[in-house]
């Protein structure tokens, strides 16, 4: 796997003793190209729409890279951020954190939606400290919002263009210490892509490090035309989406998933084919095997029970057993370019849990949310701030 390399990360003005930023400097004005006044009332609109705290979706008529009007990038910024390793009570608010500076090859993007993985809790409790960035740190991988600023040699995006992403290319090898629970980040231009008109920033969020995951095991594993896949874990972030991409982009015969009564319909309504209640029957003791067992919840060892010789087991959280195997998740915008057109079209639908979004004040509370396990699909927080 491609490593994430360190020398990519952009300077930032933290401190370790202190979330206090270096003096700001001088806000810089951004003027935008115009394509007509509709467009640009358009753009305006959004963003004033984003900065009174309203998430809006961009309708499919509108040109988000148009505008007339000039944004301004103040020196500083509010963010969630922690400086030590601990539960959600770590976090706390930064009213003046520093804007990270963008690099050559990068884009600053104003946040409007951030979403919470599992990968993100387990770096706050210090699960990952020997590859971690310094503290404090910003956390937040998942990020959708509107570009704002761009480096010398950016060439696909311009200001005033709606975009998602991963901002980091591995969660866990050289993470950004300024992540995207803040106002502003900083992102590679390869690890982005356009948000579809389709769907709203929050659900956009939701997206980028889950169906990176969803994909890149359903690849790995060999998924394709006339197999069959069992999910473990189908109502959850990753899982929800490993069943549609299962479906819809890999072409599999057969899709099978596991979630509580509740959820069965939700795992219908989905594509599953065979919706299996956990709390009712054991998914090892059924006769059923599989090509691809996609094993989202840390359950390998009763998974390696239901595969068919020869396939494969994906592993995400838990003990691997063999022919399991486990992979970290790469982040790449030119794969969430290919998946674009099945979420434009409504095959593939993001799924945002029902507690939220979580406004940006109550990022604590998000995160227990997301550490019961409960959650339907994707945690998200909008608008930011």
């Amino acid at each position: 796997m491609q490593a994430f390399l360190s020398s990519s990360i952009p300077a930032t003005s933290y401190s370790r003793s202190s979330f206090l930023p270096q003096p700001p400097q001088a806000p810089a004005r951004l003027a935008l190209p115009s394509s007509g006044p509709r467009a640009a009332a358009a753009v305006v609109a959004r963003r004033a729409a984003a900065e009174a705290g309203r998430c809006v979706a961009a309708s499919a008529s509108s040109s988000p890279a148009t505008a007339a009007a000039a944004t301004e990038v103040p020196g500083t910024m509010k963010a969630w951020a922690y400086d030590a390793y601990g539960d959600a009570s770590v976090l706390k608010i930064d009213e003046a954190a520093a804007v990270p500076a963008v690099g050559e090859d990068q884009v600053l993007v104003k946040v409007v939606a951030a979403a919470l993985n599992p990968v993100d809790a387990k770096r706050r409790a210090g699960k990952f400290q020997a590859t971690d960035s310094p503290l404090p740190t910003v956390p937040g991988y998942d990020v959708a919002g509107v570009v704002v600023k761009v480096g010398g040699q950016v060439k696909g995006f311009q200001e005033g263009d709606e975009v998602y992403g991963m901002i980091s290319e591995k969660p866990l090898e050289g993470p950004k210490q300024s992540g995207s629970l803040a106002e502003y980040t900083a992102v590679e231009e390869k690890l982005l892509a356009r948000k579809p008109k389709s769907i709203d920033f929050a659900q956009a969020a939701g997206l980028p490090v889950a169906i990176l995951t969803a994909n890149e095991g359903l690849e790995k594993a060999g998924l394709c035309a006339g197999k069959s896949v069992l999910v473990l874990g189908g109502a959850g972030g990753v899982g929800s989406l490993a069943i549609q991409l299962a479906k819809q982009v890999y072409g599999a015969s057969k899709v099978a998933a596991t979630a509580s009564t509740k959820k069965i319909e939700l795992l219908k309504s989905l594509g599953t084919d065979v919706a299996i209640d956990y709390t009712k029957e054991n998914f090892e003791d059924l006769p059923d095997k599989y090509d691809v067992v996609f094993d989202a919840v840390g359950q390998g060892e009763k998974a390696v029970k239901v595969v068919k010789e020869g396939g494969s087991v994906v592993v995400l959280t838990g003990a691997v057993t063999p022919p399991g195997f486990r992979f970290v998740v790469t982040s790449n915008g030119s794969t969430l370019e290919k998946l674009n057109p099945y979420l434009e079209s409504g095959k593939v639908k993001p799924v945002v849990d029902l507690q939220g979004p979580f406004p940006f004040s109550k990022v604590v509370e998000a995160f227990s949310y997301l550490e019961t396990g409960r959650a339907t699909g994707k945690v998200v927080i909008s608008p930011v701030p």
